[in-house]
């Protein structure tokens, strides 16, 4: 079972970023164009879970599909698209996750949508302060059911990223 844990934001969720993207690079070599830390450890003072969410873009998805059994020597279980279009989602931690790690083609559209939220809620403390709020009451309220947690954020993760995408769009 999958405990839904939301903490005070820790500094060293960037350091433990930047440690891994470095092994994932050793691992996909030169088929990553870009790595990102995405999600809400990359996001000063908001409140997360303490899973390291990681976006590659690759040049091909087919050379990280060839890749996947060093990717689980890393320790990340492969779970294929994960329920969206031309990714590749992996995790490490089993059911205390502690990374997730999200890879697209270079120029996938979603790449824009996770690095728009982002960077909005990094511009807009009191965005990331709504949304921080979010967490931490659906977490005392889920703490057990992953589901009802990420059901229960739905409607207000899509407010603010077509807020998001609206202010990206128009920088």
């Amino acid at each position: 079972m999958r405990e839904v844990r939301v903490v005070c934001y820790d500094a060293s969720w960037k350091d433990i970023f930047w440690s891994e993207s470095f092994a994932l690079k050793e691992v996909l070599k030169d088929n990553v164009s870009h790595i990102h830390h995405i999600g809400s450890t990359a996001i000063p003072g908001m409140s997360a879970k303490p899973i390291i969410d990681i976006l590659i873009e690759a040049y091909t998805l087919e050379a990280v599909d060839s890749r996947e059994g060093e990717l689980g020597e890393l320790g990340y279980s492969a779970y294929g698209e994960n329920g969206i279009l031309n990714r590749r989602f992996f995790s490490k931690g089993g059911d205390r996750r502690t990374h997730h790690v999200h890879i697209y083609q270079a120029g996938d559209r979603n790449i824009e949508r996770h690095l728009a939220f982002r960077d909005y809620l990094i511009s807009y403390p009191e965005k990331a302060k709504e949304y921080s709020g979010q967490k931490r009451m659906l977490a005392a309220k889920y703490p057990c059911d992953i589901e009802g947690y990420i059901a229960g954020k739905d409607e207000l993760v899509k407010r603010l990223e077509a807020e998001a995408l609206f202010w990206y769009r128009s920088r």
